[in-house]
């Protein structure tokens, strides 16, 4: 079994590095992948709706498959081994199917240009899914300890505090 999801943001990680995250309908479970900048690039063009001047990989990609006489009928996150994802994009036309593995990067770019839902398999979403409802009481926990934290005083000779940027402590050795 696979739950239907969508992009629910794009995001850059605190190293750079890409990531979408996917969500259910209700925003209550969400998968983050971490994908390359290109696929970035692509998928966010897509969610802003903003024009190719020369057509993309996976622009490309789907004018083939259209040419052809199939339409991508689905993307699905299909598992998940040593913290990679994999993927499979489902090709339907008038008399036949198949499915053809792909990375999940290239497949929910292909999936929001084709229109196309995407789906997660029950045992990805079981292993990785993040719950939302954890994610907001994790951020309050963080918001109580900063609230915290910021209510200390800190004593003027507290080691680390108001140090001159000339001061130099080898000197002192």
């Amino acid at each position: 079994m696979a739950v239907e999801m969508f992009v629910y943001r794009l995001l850059i990680d605190l190293r750079g590095r890409a990531v979408v995250v996917l969500a259910d309908d209700e925003v209550e479970q969400l998968l983050h992948i971490w994908i390359g900048a290109p696929e970035a690039y692509a998928i966010a063009r897509v969610l802003k709706d903003e024009p190719f001047e020369r057509p993309l990989t996976h622009d490309l990609l789907s004018s083939v498959i259209a040419e052809t006489g199939y339409a991508v009928e689905r993307v699905t996150i299909t598992r998940l081994e040593d913290n990679t994802y994999f993927a499979e994009v489902s090709l339907v036309d008038s008399t036949a199917a198949t499915e053809i593995d792909a990375r999940p990067s290239d497949a929910i770019a292909l999936a929001l240009r084709a229109g196309a839902p995407i789906y997660v398999n029950e045992e990805v979403l079981a292993e990785a899914a993040e719950s939302a409802a954890q994610m907001r009481e994790d951020a309050e926990e963080i918001e109580k300890f900063k609230d915290l934290m910021s209510d200390i005083d800190i004593p003027e000779n507290f080691p680390g505090r108001n140090i001159p940027p000339e001061h130099d402590t080898e000197d002192e050795q």
